[in-house]
Parts: C-alpha cells; sequence; structure tokens
C-alpha cells in the first residue's frame, strides 16, 4: 500500500486514468468491431461508411497514446483491404 501522500495521489491518478483509457479502448474496439460485422454482413456500403467512421476514432487513439501508431495503421490498412476484397 502507499505510504506518502504523493504515492497516495499517484494511485488515485492512475485508477482514474485507467478507467479514462477503459472507456476510450472500448469506442476504438466498437468501431472496428462496427466495420468488421458490416463486412460479415456482406454489406459493402455499410462496411465503407462504417470505416469512414472508425478512421478517425482510430487516429484520434493514437495522439491519446491509447495504441501505437503502427497497430493503428495495421488496423486500418487490414480492414480497408477486406472492404475492397468483398464480392
Amino acid at each position: 500500500m502507499a505510504n506518502t501522500r504523493q504515492a497516495k495521489k499517484r494511485v488515485r491518478q492512475s485508477e482514474n486514468s485507467r478507467k479514462h483509457n477503459t472507456t476510450l479502448r472500448s469506442l476504438y474496439r466498437t468501431a472496428l468491431k462496427k466495420v468488421v460485422n458490416a463486412v460479415a454482413a456482406s454489406n459493402k456500403t455499410a462496411a465503407a461508411e462504417s470505416y469512414k467512421a472508425a478512421v478517425p476514432v482510430v487516429d484520434r487513439m493514437v495522439s491519446k497514446g491509447i495504441i501505437h501508431k503502427n497497430k493503428a495503421a495495421r488496423h486500418k490498412s487490414r480492414l480497408s483491404l477486406r472492404i475492397k476484397n468483398m464480392v
């Protein structure tokens, strides 16, 4: 357990940060799932629209430090490839 005042404050800050980051990570994952579900349903227009909505969310998570920029690029690339390869 934290003994000093600054250590106790750091514990409080870490907990608040963890909760905030969890919310942001959930938003990020939901945006990706919408694209994946639209692709699975073979709905190209819905997939394209949900992809357009997901890209800014992914980029925002990079700027906030929730995910790494290479991970964001990988997800965007793979999702766009799945949309392009839809029949």
